[in-house]
């Protein structure tokens, strides 16, 4: 039974920082990739960052340069470093992996999410 746990969440003023973390319990035959998403009151969810088995990431291009997703080596844990946080970073913020088996069936397993509340 894979599981995704979000922590790191919380109240942070415009222009700080925050780190948002997500641990993996549970085995996936391959990662393909670690991505988070958002989802803010009246929206739709979106991602945010993404990063795959190559560590090649990605970034919506209301976060880049701001935000910085990592992984370790063994793709149990993924990071969110967000720096110079706005109001309208407020959400809540899913881990997100997607992984495959042996035979290339692919799944997406979710986290929980966690807030984050930026104050202006």
């Amino acid at each position: 039974q894979v599981q995704l746990v979000e922590s790191g969440g919380g109240l942070v003023q415009a222009g700080g920082s925050l780190r948002l973390s997500c641990a993996r319990s549970g085995s996936i035959f391959s990662i393909n990739a670690m991505n988070w998403y958002r989802q803010a009151p009246g929206k739709e969810r979106e991602l945010v960052a993404k990063i795959n088995s190559g560590n090649t990431t990605n970034y919506a291009e209301s976060v880049k340069g701001r935000f910085t997703i990592s992984t370790n080596s063994a793709k149990n844990a993924v990071y969110l470093q967000m720096n110079s946080v706005k109001p309208e970073d407020t959400a809540v913020y899913y881990c997100n992996a997607i992984g495959s088996n042996r035979w290339g069936f692919t799944t997406s397993y979710w986290g929980q999410g966690t807030q984050v509340t930026v104050s202006s």
